[in-house]
């Protein structure tokens, strides 16, 4: 092993770069590589005349409906500044008036988002001339109970989203820790959900479930619960992309909700799994802006790396985050509910028996996730402006990445088998059989 050689990770806005001392050896795996689209508003054009299961979608709409687009929030890449406009674009046509389209944003449990998020996402002129709301989970007047699904999922969901004509959701089809794969249903079903329903499927006995795992949509039941709770709402056409490690576009996929969700699943699998020989002592996941800004959602990338179909690292092998986390834990009633349980708690186990016995409340299931990995792994995360809240966070802080492998050598000897994962939260390492 070469002593100069650098290796680089996302980091914020930028990259950080950094030495892996000797005798470690490093393995690097990134997602299948795939040829983005040329023209990404072309393709939403194509998607949206050519929908999976349902006709274009400009014969959806009519003049006289009301509308409702629920869109992802700032802690989710997808680029719906270009999906809602080419949307709007089609409702107008249809001739549906400007004044009868709501914009909801699908916070869920995150904090609500800032004039400036809304235009960041949506652009500028679309935030000044369409109605433009966040989800509002513990406002009762806000939502409508939908009754409970029979796996005891209670589903409520925001007034406007369920008492409307025509219902779209926007989003990105990734690995997700609970769905298998985000996007289709649960920009709705989960970003415009009341509390009640994020509480159940977030919860201990859902987060424990063998079938809660990455990659896997059959037999999850987060994914059965969210595909129901969409039904109930009547959503009645999504519009949803594939990106590539760079946030460009792979594939837009656009229709009838389920049968679209699958095909873009299909595909996304085929970019994002990939094959890793045997676990490692040490993984190093980058996360890169918007999910470092803060640690509730830069932490996903550690848990991400252990709830693989298989752990990447060994029992009591190291899990080395790179995040800035500007934003400290978070500002949210999550991320705040996750800085408790975790600040509070006098040891890990306490963390797991408590909410085994007495659950928790939405947001705090990423103490409970964190517990889980924390119980057989090692996290550290590098270059935070607020170290004492990532020590708090039964986490450890480190200045610098070489900093944190001299952790692990220290730990577990100099001769470390290190893997790193530049983009922890898309690319899934999935060990062979």
């Amino acid at each position: 092993m070469n002593p100069t050689a650098r290796y680089q990770i996302p980091f914020s806005k930028t990259s950080l770069p950094f030495h892996v001392p000797e005798p470690m050896t490093v393995t690097t795996v990134e997602s299948q590589p795939a040829i983005p689209l040329f023209d990404t508003q072309r393709a939403v054009t194509d998607a949206l005349n050519h929908p999976i299961g349902t006709p274009p979608f400009r014969e959806l709409a009519h003049p006289g409906d009301r509308v409702c687009i629920v869109f992802t929030d700032i802690t989710r890449s997808s680029p719906d500044d270009v999906l809602v406009s080419a949307l709007l674009r089609e409702l107008k046509l249809a001739g549906v008036q400007d004044s009868d389209i709501t914009l909801l944003c699908g916070i869920g449990m995150h904090r609500p988002s800032t004039r400036e998020e809304k235009r960041l996402k949506l652009g500028a002129d679309i935030v000044a001339n369409y109605r433009v709301i966040d989800n509002e989970p513990q406002n009762p007047k806000a939502l409508v109970d939908l009754g409970v699904t029979p796996g005891g999922v209670p589903v409520s969901v925001h007034r406007a989203a369920v008492e409307t004509d025509l219902l779209i959701a926007t989003g990105l089809v990734e690995p997700h820790q609970y769905a298998g794969y985000s996007g289709g249903r649960k920009t709705l079903a989960v970003g415009a959900a009341g509390e009640a329903l994020i509480a159940h499927t977030h919860g201990p006995a859902f987060v424990d479930h063998p079938g809660t795992r990455l990659g896997r949509v059959d037999g999850n039941p987060f994914h059965d619960a969210v595909t129901e709770a969409a039904r109930r709402a009547n959503l009645r056409f999504i519009l949803n992309v594939v990106l590539d490690d760079d946030k460009r576009v792979l594939k837009v996929g656009a229709g009838a909700p389920e049968p679209a969700f699958e095909e873009l699943v299909a595909f996304a699998k085929s970019v994002y799994e990939v094959s890793i020989p045997h676990q490692y002592d040490v993984a190093i996941g980058g996360v890169g802006f918007p999910k470092d800004a803060n640690l509730y959602q830069a932490s996903r990338a550690a848990s991400y790396l252990f709830f693989a179909p298989v752990p990447v690292v060994k029992p009591a092998g190291y899990l080395i985050i790179p995040a800035l986390c500007e934003e400290g834990v978070g500002a949210g009633v999550g991320e705040q509910r996750f800085f408790t349980a975790m600040r509070d708690a006098p040891n890990i186990q306490f963390i797991l028996d408590d909410a085994r016995r007495n659950g928790y409340p939405p947001g705090q299931q990423r103490a409970f996730v964190m517990a889980k990995v924390l119980e057989q792994a090692k996290v550290v995360i590098v270059g935070s402006q607020y170290p004492d809240l990532v020590a708090n966070c039964k986490m450890i802080p480190a200045a610098t990445m070489e900093e944190a492998l001299v952790m692990a050598q220290r730990d577990l000897g100099s001769s470390l088998d290190v893997l790193i994962v530049p983009h922890a939260m898309l690319t899934l390492p999935v060990l062979e059989s």
